[in-house]
């Protein structure tokens, strides 16, 4: 699965977080929230993990699949 970064980047924004305390919401490192925001593949635990962290439902966050 991917984030999408402009989704994420979105709720962020509107909750006042930056990549740093989104990472110490979900108890990840910043390098490797950076990566996944930056379209890394993760598993889905991980989408759901951060969507938790930023009291969305997961598939706000994930990219939509090209036709």
């Amino acid at each position: 699965m991917r984030i999408d970064k402009i989704k994420i980047m979105v709720v962020m924004a509107k909750q006042g977080l930056n990549q740093l305390q989104l990472a110490e919401k979900t108890g990840m490192s910043r390098g490797n929230l950076s990566t996944i925001v930056n379209g890394k593949r993760c598993k889905v635990e991980t989408v759901i993990k951060i969507a938790t962290a930023l009291g969305v439902d997961y598939s706000e966050l994930l990219e939509e699949k090209e036709a």
